[in-house]
């Protein structure tokens, strides 16, 4: 049987561009595993990899505008929203560059016997190594940040591990491109190509987590398919770690009083909220809780107006199209659920947003109302209005978990009088990242980030985004009474490397 033919497709018109590839064979994922474990000891250096990183995002600028031409092509994410993308992806990659060469992320520690100690310490010296190679599925919304050059790569490149990608069949064209690019800054520095594999179809995702060779997994994408793969990761003879984001509804909650306060503004920053890339971020507010009554009715008008001035825009395909419009149709027809925007279908090839609104009470117990409570991806939200706080409070205790939730205060509230703690409070338990008085959209490349959140939200308590991500990638292991000659040089009393690290107890820079 000939290979499945792997096309570019258009989302703006939903007709081929050109083939691509095809999908990748179990023989053909086995060869790029094998090939990126051979390519384990080109990374062993970390001088090396740190140059690696820092080309690799000279030579994706360096190719920016084909990228960026290709990548709005397979996407219709337009070329400005695709420029900022690319620049954060160079950004991030030469953030993980500083972070190897500085060497704080292999959490050295070494302790000298002590045997005046209960039970008695022997000498033990404490670093992080890599796992080895690092199995990538690639997510569609953002074919730079979290694709074939995205922070799972970079991480695990950053930890010394060679990546296989499985590539997102919204953006093939784009995932061949940026390979070669990424070979090319490897070619640099004598780094094999093997490296970096790329491989399409659904098949081959099948095959590459469950390889012997693949020793951890990061996955974008939707609860289906990520819980998926992390069940087949659990169930191999050999189960490895699978840091998967597959899905969030990322909750605001609209106190009393900061709708008195400024019910417009925060209408129009919500509409834009929502509605920003189309809809399609992961942390896109899906569900805002609003007083009922007069004193929410102001937010609901300028939600209206700003969500109604916007023009209709193009899913990243036909496929998602043609869910959001069953989706928010199905949302819609649920009873006590007004649509005041209708989102739905905007064209042939387009969809509109719109926003629906739902008593509070109608979420606060499990019923046909709960699809309200799952992320319909596209631009929607749902405003729930609220009676009272013991309605919120319900409704927040039936969520499941997200990687952001949001209070929006008043200026007393986030001075600390009212219930802005206590609100705060409820919402930690239930998210990665807990925002005030902004909006969860945009996902800083920054030491401080966390993005990831309780389950359903990601499958671990790690952060995709930021320095720490390259945690993921890494296993401490421990020395025990082992002759200097023989330590790893990151383990030596000398410290040849001039890492930071706790020296028999002491925190040494």
């Amino acid at each position: 049987m000939a290979a499945a033919p792997v096309w570019s497709v258009d989302p703006r018109t939903g007709k081929q561009r050109e083939q691509v590839a095809v999908e990748a064979t179990a023989q053909e994922v086995d060869a790029a595993v094998r090939a990126a474990h051979a390519a384990r000891d080109a990374l062993a250096d970390r001088a090396v990899r740190a140059a690696f990183l820092r080309s690799a995002a000279d030579e994706l600028k360096a190719a920016e505008g084909t990228l960026v031409e290709a990548a709005d092509a397979e996407t219709a994410l337009g070329p400005v929203r695709l420029t900022g993308e690319l620049a954060r992806t160079c950004y991030q990659l030469r953030a993980f560059a500083d972070i190897v060469d500085e060497g704080e992320f292999l959490g050295v520690v070494v302790n000298h016997p002590d045997d005046t100690a209960t039970p008695p310490i022997p000498d033990l010296r404490r670093y992080k190594v890599p796992l080895g190679v690092v199995a990538v599925y690639s997510a569609s919304n953002f074919p730079f940040a979290f694709s074939v050059p995205g922070g799972d790569t970079a991480s695990a490149l950053a930890a010394g591990c060679p990546v296989v990608v499985k590539a997102h069949p919204d953006h093939p064209a784009l995932s061949e491109l940026v390979a070669k690019v990424l070979r090319r800054a490897a070619a640099r520095h004598d780094i094999p190509d093997g490296v970096l594999g790329l491989v399409h179809g659904f098949e081959a995702g099948v095959e590459l987590i469950k390889h012997p060779l693949v020793a951890a997994a990061g996955f974008t994408g939707s609860v289906r398919g990520g819980r998926a793969l992390f069940d087949a990761a659990a169930a191999r003879p050999v189960p490895i770690p699978f840091h998967g984001e597959l899905g969030s509804l990322n909750p605001v909650v609209v106190t009393e009083a900061a709708v008195t306060e400024r019910a417009e503004a925060i209408g129009a920053g919500l509409a834009g909220s929502m509605t920003l890339g189309v809809g399609q971020f992961c942390v896109k507010p899906g569900l805002v809780l609003v007083p009922a009554g007069d004193v929410g009715d102001g937010l609901v008008k300028s939600l209206t107006d700003a969500v109604s001035a916007t023009g209709a825009g193009v899913l990243l395909d036909h496929r998602m199209r043609d869910n959001f419009v069953a989706g928010v149709a199905e949302r819609a027809a649920l009873p006590d659920v007004d649509s005041p925007v209708t989102p739905g279908a905007g064209g042939e090839h387009t969809v509109s947003a719109g926003f629906l609104t739902v008593p509070a009470g109608r979420l606060a117990e499990e019923g046909e109302h709960d699809l309200l409570l799952e992320e319909c991806f596209g631009p929607v939200t749902v405003v729930a209005r609220y009676q009272d706080e013991g309605e919120v409070r319900g409704v927040l205790s039936r969520l499941p978990g997200n990687l952001t939730a949001t209070v929006q205060l008043s200026a007393e509230e986030a001075a600390g009088q009212g219930r802005g703690a206590s609100i705060l409070a409820e919402l930690v338990p239930l998210a990665g990242r807990v925002l005030v008085n902004g909006w969860p959209t945009g996902v800083a490349v920054a030491a401080a980030q966390q993005h990831g959140g309780p389950y359903p939200a990601t499958t671990s308590t790690s952060t995709s985004v930021g320095g720490t991500a390259v945690e993921r990638w890494l296993r401490p292991v421990a020395y025990q009474g082992t002759p200097e000659a023989l330590l790893p040089a990151e383990l030596r009393d000398d410290n040849p490397l001039g890492l930071p690290r706790r020296f028999n107890g002491v925190l040494e820079r």
